[in-house]
């Protein structure tokens, strides 16, 4: 199981594509740090700065690579190359 401060996830509590990138996470046993943007002083502002100026979620920051939205193929890709 890859360490939960390895893997974050940037997401907020209305957004459907959150529970399943959550419970895409959950499934193979990835732990993560979640990180409602709209609670976390900073959060939304990080999310803005890698989404070119939206509040896209969720982002992933997995290892440094960052993923924004939930895109099964680049995560499972960003999720082999860190060995999770």
């Amino acid at each position: 199981m890859v360490q939960a401060r390895q893997v974050i996830v940037y997401t907020t509590s209305r957004r459907p594509d959150c529970r399943t990138a959550k419970r895409y996470l959950d499934q193979r046993g990835i732990a993560y740090e979640e990180v409602n943007i709209e609670e976390t002083p900073g959060a939304a502002e990080q999310v803005e700065t890698w989404s070119g100026g939206f509040r896209t979620v969720p982002t992933f920051n997995i290892c440094g690579t960052v993923i924004v939205d939930f895109n099964r193929r680049a995560l499972a890709a960003a999720l082999a190359a860190t060995g999770a």
